[in-house]
């Protein structure tokens, strides 16, 4: 059975069961590939995984959402009294 289901910032996306998706995971792949849409897969009426377009490639950064990011000195060593005392 497919319904619908409205994420928290108001799309919907296509539900499917997980035993229905186990029988139509093929066809629902190529679909999702084609159509771009996000699917839903449940378990007993709970949300459980997502079925959504492939990407692509890694992310460039290594921290993820942050690609802006960098990372100056070491920050492994530990900071001596002075630094430690003016970050309080």
């Amino acid at each position: 059975m497919v319904t619908n289901m409205v994420n928290f910032i108001g799309a919907v996306m296509p539900t499917i069961q997980a035993s229905e998706f186990k029988a139509k995971c093929l066809s629902l792949m190529e679909d999702v590939a084609s159509k771009g849409e996000i699917w839903v897969v449940t378990k007993n009426g709970r949300p459980i995984a997502e079925l959504h377009p492939y990407t692509g490639g890694r992310s460039g950064s290594p921290f993820g959402l942050h690609p802006k990011l960098e990372i100056c000195g070491d920050i492994v060593e530990p900071l001596d009294d002075v630094e430690w005392k003016a970050l309080a």
